[in-house]
């Protein structure tokens, strides 16, 4: 009787003995009152977006920039990319083919009304031509191999097969990557060539209020125009310009994480597609007005020389200038002195 009276004293110390200890080593957020939501309370992937615009993890490799896992703005590029992208190009390149194949059965070709004169007068000299073909020619590799990037799995893809459409993007990159120099080279020497010709002067609000003429069918309206006519200028300053954008996000792009992270390479993808496509819409034209669309004006380029009522009919300013250079300098008479 006596153990198991010291027992039923014994019991109740040692139980309150265990809770006190137990209420000092759990941690202070279990002590709290049980409605409490742990779940709610955790910090969820959406606010970790909201804070960081990323989620980034921990990576013991060299190479940092393995640890960001996710990127919002990648999967908004991915949709640019695979969704609005091609439309653009497509509606610009096709849209463009559409309004020249309109406007030459509306118009035809623009011929010379004189006829030619079988007198040639010099437009671009050899330099000039160079530089021209050049450019000409490394944005023709650059507009085919960038379209693959857009276009090639959806229309390429298909016809060739995955293996040789694999070889073919692999070429067409290393060609994209290093025909570029060429290019920029080729905008420099164009811009520091003849960026004093193309700057705006008192003839073209006259040319684009008549459209150059070119819409006038009896082809006997020819608004004068220095050696680069309005429509010419235009042409030049998007070169120009798309080219520099061109160059500009291009060269991001070729030193990766270089110059930008992969925020700003995502930007530099953004104008240097559109700008693309928009550029080849842009020579589409200038080469339709190059060779079909007007007689006598490949010539320019070709040899470098065109016929001079060619010249008169489309650069009146230009061939005066010319022709008053060429004009022989005819000295003062002297004064007749008097007989001795």
């Amino acid at each position: 009787m006596q153990v198991w009276n010291l027992g039923r004293l014994v019991a109740p110390a040692v139980a309150m003995f265990i809770l006190a200890f137990g209420l000092l080593i759990l941690p202070s957020g279990a002590q709290e009152a049980s409605g409490s939501n742990p779940t709610a309370q955790a910090v969820n992937e959406q606010q970790l977006l909201d804070e960081l615009n990323k989620i980034q993890g921990r990576v013991s490799i060299p190479d940092g920039k393995a640890a960001t896992l996710q990127q919002p703005q990648g999967r908004d590029y991915r949709g640019f990319h695979e969704g609005a992208l091609p439309w653009i190009g497509g509606i610009a390149i096709l849209g463009m083919l559409l309004l020249l194949a309109l406007f030459y059965f509306f118009r035809g070709r623009i011929r010379t009304l004189a006829g030619e004169s079988g007198i040639r007068i010099l437009r671009f000299n050899a330099i000039e031509r160079l530089a021209h073909w050049t450019t000409a020619a490394a944005f023709i590799v650059l507009a085919i191999t960038g379209l693959n990037f857009i276009f090639g799995k959806r229309l390429l893809m298909p016809l060739i097969g995955p293996e040789a459409f694999s070889t073919w993007s692999v070429w067409a990159k290393y060609a994209h990557d290093f025909v570029a120099w060429a290019f920029m080279l080729g905008v420099l020497v164009i811009l520091v060539a003849w960026v004093w010709d193309n700057l705006p002067d008192r003839y073209d609000a006259n040319w684009l209020k008549t459209g150059g003429g070119m819409f006038d069918k009896s082809n006997r309206t020819h608004p004068p125009a220095a050696r680069f006519n309005t429509g010419q200028k235009l042409i030049f300053w998007a070169v120009v310009l798309g080219g520099i954008a061109l160059s500009a996000t291009g060269i991001l792009m070729l030193f990766p994480f270089s110059f930008a992270d992969v925020n700003g390479m995502q930007m530099a993808q953004y104008v240097h597609a559109t700008v693309g496509v928009l550029m080849i819409a842009v020579i589409i034209a200038h080469i339709y007005i190059g060779t079909l669309g007007m007689e006598g004006a490949y010539d320019a380029m070709g040899s470098g020389t065109v016929d001079l009522n060619w010249a008169k009919e489309h650069h009146s300013v230009w061939v005066a200038k010319e022709q008053a250079k060429a004009e022989p300098k005819v000295p003062p008479r002297a004064r007749p002195e008097p007989a001795e």
